[in-house]
């Protein structure tokens, strides 16, 4: 019996665009690609090697940048508006913030499908550099509220970015603001923890628990502070989880190799782990 000859298959319909007011010609207006600078982003991605996996590398960590960028955006708003007392729009940046950060998170979900060989075919295209030397993460740590001086002194060969970098240090994070607000509304917020050199490492103090302790056991009352509170912690919490994915991606890629930009590698990434941004938000947990 011979075998039924398949018919073709028939193509679906064309989109009717009729009715439709459609501008097609762009030679006098701005268009879509012009808008978002399309040219000049993707044209950006410029692999150094032959690889096809180091343009997987370089989409990663360039689209990383434009998701930080966002989030420095959101986070210096919120400390401005968290200054002013106006917390509904600091939360409603906060959140934003979060969900950014989910995306963050996930990135690494991506970029583990490269191989320990598919990286290794690259890697000695990348020279030094690292994304330890990220100006904006670093910027972004330090207005969450994470300072460490010497961290600023890989980016002294440029002066504008050193600038920008400076002022993320040295000038009061998310956490010293809402303390500050704590103490307006009048928490009793010891001085030493608002007049204090901001570029230092925030060190924990019994009284700014108690101060927590006070919002969190009546959040009614303090609705707001006690949302800021927990804004604050899904912060921390997120960014965390990004380290951890960030330790294991790499952990999973280059085992216990020395990191492109002279770092440890893992080892250096997992002792970042214990850091701790808002310690006496974590330590009212265990009073409450």
């Amino acid at each position: 019996m011979a075998a039924a000859k398949r018919r073709p298959a028939k193509a679906g319909p064309a989109v009717d665009l009729r009715g439709e007011a459609v501008h097609w010609d762009f030679r006098k207006d701005m268009s879509y690609g012009d808008y978002l600078g399309l040219t000049t982003l993707l044209s950006a991605q410029k692999p150094l090697s032959g690889a096809h996996d180091e343009m997987l590398f370089l989409v990663i960590h360039q689209s990383s940048e434009l998701w930080i960028k966002l989030c420095l955006h959101e986070l210096t708003a919120a400390i401005r508006h968290i200054r002013a007392d106006d917390l509904g729009p600091a939360f409603k940046m906060m959140a934003r913030i979060a969900r950014v950060q989910v995306q963050l998170i996930q990135s690494w979900e991506i970029l583990s499908t490269m191989t320990p060989f598919d990286y290794a075919s690259f890697r000695g295209s990348l020279g030094k550099s690292s994304g330890f030397q990220s100006f904006q993460y670093r910027m972004l740590e330090f207005r969450l509220g994470n300072k460490n001086a010497a961290m600023a002194r890989v980016f002294a060969a440029d002066k504008q970015v050193a600038a920008q970098v400076r002022a993320a240090l040295t000038e009061p994070s998310v956490y010293d603001e809402s303390l500050a607000l704590l103490a307006r509304r009048g928490f009793k917020i010891p001085k030493s923890r608002l007049q204090r050199d901001f570029s230092q490492p925030y060190a924990a103090d019994r009284r700014v628990t108690a101060a927590w302790r006070e919002v969190y056991r009546d959040a009614q009352t303090h609705w707001d502070l006690y949302e800021l509170a927990e804004k604050l912690v899904d912060l921390e919490y997120r960014f965390h989880l990004w380290r951890f994915s960030h330790m294991k991606t790499v952990e999973r890629i280059i085992g216990n190799k020395m990191g492109t930009g002279g770092t440890s590698g893992v080892n250096y990434l997992k002792k970042a782990l214990g850091l701790t941004f808002y310690p006496e938000l974590w330590e009212v947990r265990t009073e409450l």
